[in-house]
């Protein structure tokens, strides 16, 4: 799998990657579908794969440069690296615009989702009877993850492993918002928001030489949540990796149909046009760290087209399913100039 690569190639990687870390932190995207439309999906997956017992091996006996090569580095190294910066850089960005112009944002993402459809569908030519079925199946669970309930947030050291194993599951199944799945377990604002931010302020403060958050019994217990779901994050990644290497490699059209089908289902979570839930305690409007409202659901409604925004948001959804088709006509024409 590891190959000789260009520094073009490696700069468009990593912002591959930058894209894909923003949209797992977006409820109702996944950083998996952004691997599947940007064409590096089935790499991303056997490379994490091959992080097993060998590469273990290799990495014991000192043997860096075969490890290196082994595990495909400099892919993994320039997508998840680009995965993890994105999260203090381009997610932030992101975060702006959802609080400025969530119609808008919204909107770009149901149009994505819907080139990425026609993207991922367009070569699927094999219509029998098991990959029909397997595509309902898809749909069913899709729409049945969208309507379900939240549950209460929950900071169990292993509970919160467990939301890292489950969380990740964005990257690798396209569809699976793994940001939308721990809203659903309750620790969406915990481990993506409150211990993402009180990371971010200790590593400026390290960086300035104040190390007086080892006192602040807060701090630690952010620190140790993160650092927990981090670790059950990367335990989830090479697990499901090597589950779905396997899938994929014996009923490759058949999860194919099932991915398709799931992401058909799952545009019902993003939906432009919803009311956001506040989550309530005691009357009153639950605020996370930073003070802000505690999202709890989205109540979803039909646009009123009297409304200028609501065309300019047809619009975004329009621009949404363009920009997918070029980056389809992008990645084809790379395709056959590296076949010439």
């Amino acid at each position: 799998m590891a190959r000789t690569r260009s520094l073009s190639d490696k700069f468009f990687l990593f912002v591959k990657g930058l894209s894909m870390g923003a949209a797992n932190k977006v409820p109702g995207v996944s950083g998996g579908m952004v691997s599947f439309v940007f064409g590096f999906y089935e790499e991303l997956i056997y490379s994490l794969k091959k992080i097993n017992y060998k590469a273990f091996l290799l990495l014991y006996n000192k043997r860096f440069k075969s490890f290196y090569y082994y595990i495909n580095g400099t892919f993994l190294l320039l997508v998840l690296g680009g995965s993890v910066f994105s999260y203090f850089s381009v997610s932030l960005i992101l975060d702006y615009l959802l609080k400025h112009y969530e119609l808008y944002v919204w909107s770009s993402f149901f149009g994505m989702i819907i080139g990425s459809i026609y993207y991922i569908s367009k070569d699927f030519n094999d219509w029998r009877r098991s990959n029909i079925i397997s595509m309902i199946i898809g749909i069913v669970i899709g729409i049945a993850i969208s309507f379900m309930n939240p549950a209460k947030e929950n900071d169990n050291l292993w509970f919160v492993f467990f939301c890292g194993i489950i969380g990740v599951s964005g990257m690798t199944l396209p569809g699976l918002s793994g940001s939308f799945i721990l809203i659903l377990m309750g620790n969406y604002v915990l481990l993506l928001v409150d211990s993402v931010t009180m990371l971010y302020k200790t590593m400026m403060e390290v960086f300035m030489g104040d190390f007086s958050f080892i006192d602040d019994a807060v701090r630690i217990r952010y620190l140790k949540i993160i650092a927990v779901f981090t670790g059950g994050s990367a335990f989830g990644l090479v697990i499901t990796s090597h589950i779905l290497g396997y899938v994929l490699k014996r009923w490759h059209r058949i999860v194919t149909a099932i991915i398709i089908g799931f992401i058909t289902g799952s545009l019902g979570i993003v939906w432009p046009w919803k009311k956001v839930v506040y989550k309530i305690v005691n009357g009153k409007n639950l605020l996370d760290i930073n003070g802000e409202k505690v999202i709890e659901n989205y109540k979803r409604y039909f646009p009123d087209f009297s409304q200028q925004e609501t065309w300019i948001a047809i619009f975004f959804i329009f621009v949404g399913v363009l920009l997918v088709l070029l980056i389809d006509k992008y990645g084809s024409e790379r395709k056959e100039y590296n076949n010439e």
